[in-house]
């Protein structure tokens, strides 16, 4: 039992995930699969990858937690809590299969020992990145459970990948 929740996440081949505050690359396809999976959902994010959204606004159709210490005025369109104590109480209250962790770096790490499934849209390519994942291949516990087919974009292709942490 206990609490548990998904990651979602783009990386290269280098696990990087992101570059001066934007995600890597812009893939449509994997836009619309995120939009699919997270909508109606929760989703949890960090400061500054809520900044990174579309005119910095909360993603709609979907509940939307910030994790942050920076003091500020939480506007209607997203929760804010500032210790991850609160946060892990505020998630124990909604479905762990509809609470997705969608970044960035810090988040991710402070909030992978509570995630089950992984859904990573792995690049095949490297990109300049700035911020990284752990390589999911190499972390104790995690193994791959699904893979897609490869799937190409402009001449980039990328792969649908679920890990699972036992």
């Amino acid at each position: 039992g206990g609490l548990s929740m998904n990651l979602i996440v783009a990386v290269d081949q280098n696990w990087g995930i992101g570059y001066q505050g934007q995600l890597l690359c812009h893939l449509p396809g994997d836009l619309q699969r995120f939009k699919k999976l997270t909508c109606g959902k929760t989703v949890v994010m960090g400061r500054a990858t809520l900044a990174s959204l579309p005119q910095g606004q909360p993603l709609p159709q979907r509940r939307n937690i910030v994790l942050s210490r920076a003091r500020q005025t939480a506007v209607a369109d997203y929760q804010l809590i500032d210790s991850l104590e609160q946060l892990l109480t505020e998630l124990a209250r909604y479905p762990s299969e509809e609470i997705f962790v969608i970044g960035g770096a810090s988040i991710y790490e402070q909030l992978l020992p509570y995630c089950r499934r992984a859904y990573i849209t792995r690049l095949q390519g490297i990109f300049p990145a700035d911020r990284h994942l752990p390589d999911f291949d190499h972390l104790p516990n995690w193994q791959l459970r699904e893979a897609s087919a490869q799937l190409c974009h402009e001449g980039l292709r990328y792969q649908y990948l679920l890990y699972e942490n036992s």
